[in-house]
C-alpha cells in the first residue's frame, strides 16, 4: 500500500518547456538521471517518458506544445481554469471530457484524431498539478535536494525515504491507512516549514512560528511524537489547547438543495451521508456488496477510528438511486479498481464547486458551510431531537466514547420538538397510538394523552 511519496519540483530551462506528469514519475527521473549522470536535454526525455517524451514541443497533434491553445474556456462561466476528466467513448470516437475548475462544469470537446496520443495533463496523471523542465536535472543522486514551486524548505531524498519507512511502520503496527498517511503528511509539512527532524528543539520552534491553528499544531505534535516513538527518540512535546467549537448544522431544505443539484453519482453520495451519518471515507469506500436492495438496508463493515461496524435502514429512494449508478466497478460503488488515492480529494473538490454555484444561484452564503462531515452532524442531531437518546445516537455514529456525542446535545433545536398529539380513552386506541409512533405522555380527566414527534 505504501505509496510514492512526491512533491511539487521545479528545474529551470533556459527555453522552459513545461510538462505536466503524475507524480510518481518524479523520483524515477531523478533516479534514473542521478544513477547515469546524465545531462537530460529533450533529446534524452524518450528515456524516461517513451515515445510520448519524443513528442514534446511539437505540433503534430499527439501533444502540443502549447498545452493551453487546445484547452477551451468553459462554456458556462468562461473560465480558462479547465481540467481534462477523462474520454467518452461513442461510435469509435474518443471524446475527450472536460471539467471547470471555477464552477464544476463538465463538458465534452471534439473527438480526437485516431493517431492522436493520449495527453499528460488529466486529473488522474496529474493530483497535485506538477511541472517539471527538462534541462539542469543533471548529476541529481539519492541525497539530491527537490526545490518544490511554493518556495518551501528543500525535501531531501533521505527524508522521503525516512517518511517511507515510517509509512511503512505505522502499517505493521495495525494503524489505519487514513491514518498513517496523515501522520507522514504532518511530516512533510514540518520540513517543507522548515523543522529538521533531527533536533527536536528546532521542530517546536517551527510550531510555534508558523501561523497554525491550535488543532493543526496539536496534530503536528501528535505526528513527530509518533515518528520519534518509531525511531525510539524522545521529546518533551509542547502542548497546545484546542478549543471544542460547536459545528455547523445546517437545515435540512439546505442539505436537500445541494442533492437536488448534484448530478447522479454525487447525488447518491449525498443521500448516503444524509440518511446514515456515515463518515466520508466510509462511504467512499462503500461496495456493492454491502448494499441490500430487497430490504433497503446498508451493512458498515469496514469502520473508520475504530469504530463499530452497524447497519442501516434506509429509503426506497436511496437504494433506487445507488441501483440506477453505472457499475464501474466489480467492487465499490463510487470508485474504479485499483481504488485511487486521490479519488476522495477530487470528489470533494467537485462537491466544494457544486456548493459554490449553488449558493451563488440560491443567493444562501450558507451553503458554503457545508462540508461532507457536517452531513455527519446533521444526522446526529436529528436523532438526537427525535430520539433523546445519547446512547442511540453514539451507536448510530459508531462513537467508542460517548463523550464524544455529547456535543449534539447542545446544538439547535429542529421542528422535531413539536409534536402530533392525540388522546386515547380504551385500549385499543391506545395500542393503535402506540403502533403508530406515538408515546405515551400523562393522563388527562380520564383521557390518555399521547405525543409524536412532527
Amino acid at each position: 500500500m505504501v505509496e510514492a511519496l512526491s512533491r511539487k519540483i521545479s528545474i529551470s530551462s533556459d527555453e522552459p518547456q513545461a510538462l505536466n506528469t503524475h507524480s510518481d514519475l518524479v523520483d524515477p527521473l531523478a533516479d534514473r538521471a542521478g544513477k547515469a549522470g546524465l545531462h537530460v536535454a529533450c533529446s534524452s526525455i524518450e528515456a524516461v517518458f517513451g515515445e510520448a517524451g519524443t513528442n514534446l514541443g511539437k505540433s503534430d497533434g499527439s501533444i502540443s506544445a502549447d498545452a493551453s491553445s487546445q484547452i477551451p474556456n468553459c462554456p458556462s462561466c468562461g473560465s480558462a481554469k479547465i481540467w481534462r476528466n477523462g474520454f467518452r467513448y461513442h461510435k469509435g470516437d474518443v471524446i475527450q471530457r472536460w471539467v471547470c475548475r471555477s464552477c464544476g462544469f463538465r463538458f465534452s470537446g471534439q473527438p480526437l484524431p485516431k493517431n492522436s496520443s493520449v495527453s499528460l495533463n488529466t486529473v488522474v496523471a496529474l493530483p497535485y498539478n506538477r511541472q517539471i523542465c527538462v534541462e539542469e536535472t543533471k548529476n541529481l543522486d539519492s541525497t539530491t535536494e527537490i526545490k518544490t514551486v511554493a518556495g518551501d524548505k528543500e525535501i531531501t531524498q533521505q527524508s522521503r525515504g525516512r517518511f517511507i519507512k515510517f509509512l511503512s511502520a505505522l502499517e505493521n503496527d495495525g494503524r489505519h491507512e487514513n491514518s498513517a498517511k496523515l501522520y507522514v503528511r504532518y511530516l512533510e509539512r514540518l520540513e517543507s516549514a522548515g523543522a529538521n527532524l533531527l533536533d527536536s528543539e528546532s521542530v517546536k520552534a517551527t510550531i510555534f512560528k508558523k501561523k497554525w491553528s491550535p488543532a493543526t499544531r496539536a496534530l503536528a505534535v501528535a505526528s513527530y511524537s509518533k515518528y520519534l516513538s518509531i525511531v525510539g527518540g524522545t521529546w518533551k512535546a509542547p502542548r497546545y489547547q484546542v478549543e471544542r467549537k460547536i459545528p455547523y448544522v445546517p437545515t435540512e431544505k439546505e442539505i436537500d438543495c445541494l442533492i437536488n443539484a448534484a448530478y447522479s453519482k454525487q447525488s447518491a453520495y449525498l443521500l448516503i451521508l444524509k440518511e446514515t451519518g456515515m463518515r466520508s471515507s466510509e462511504a467512499w469506500f462503500l461496495q456493492w456488496k454491502d448494499i441490500d436492495f430487497e430490504r433497503n438496508a446498508i451493512t458498515l463493515n469496514e469502520t473508520l477510528k475504530h469504530g463499530t461496524p452497524r447497519m442501516f435502514k434506509v429509503s426506497a429512494k436511496l437504494t433506487a438511486t445507488i441501483n440506477s449508478l453505472p457499475k464501474i466497478s466489480k467492487n465499490y460503488i463510487f470508485q474504479s479498481e485499483p481504488p485511487n488515492p486521490f479519488g476522495l480529494m477530487h470528489f470533494s473538490s467537485s462537491f466544494r464547486a457544486l456548493r459554490r454555484r449553488v449558493a451563488a444561484k440560491m443567493q444562501n452564503p450558507n451553503l458554503n458551510r457545508i462540508t461532507f462531515h457536517t452531513f455527519r452532524h446533521w444526522f446526529a442531531t436529528n436523532e438526537y431531537h427525535k430520539t433523546k437518546s445519547l446512547l442511540h445516537v453514539q451507536e448510530r455514529l459508531g462513537h467508542k466514547n460517548i463523550l464524544t456525542t455529547t456535543v449534539y446535545t447542545h446544538l439547535i433545536n429542529f421542528d422535531s420538538d413539536r409534536y402530533y398529539s392525540a388522546t386515547a380513552a380504551t385500549v385499543d386506541e391506545a395500542v393503535k397510538l402506540v403502533e403508530a409512533g406515538f408515546e405515551y405522555v400523562c393522563d388527562i380527566e380520564g383521557f390518555k394523552l399521547f405525543r409524536k414527534p412532527k
